[in-house]
């Protein structure tokens, strides 16, 4: 099971690229878990000043930008 993480303040980009990151897995099958990460201190941990960011089984693969699910897709297979 894929780990996902959204990483942001829960404004409309990071809601927008969280249902993207669904539309991807689900539709490569992938079993997942998403979680929306929204504590600025957490969100620094991993590095991150821009947001939204996408991190995939702790790697952030993401930062300041709302990717389509075809670009998510590769970093989820």
């Amino acid at each position: 099971m894929k780990k996902l993480q959204v990483l942001g303040t829960g404004c409309t980009k990071c809601m927008t690229l969280a249902a993207n990151i669904e539309v991807a897995a689900k539709e490569l099958g992938i079993a997942y878990e998403l979680e929306k990460v929204t504590d600025l201190k957490r969100i620094m941990t991993f590095g991150v000043m821009l947001t939204p960011a996408l991190v995939v089984d702790g790697v952030v693969k993401v930062v300041g930008k709302v990717s389509t699910p075809e670009e998510i897709k590769p970093f989820l297979v």
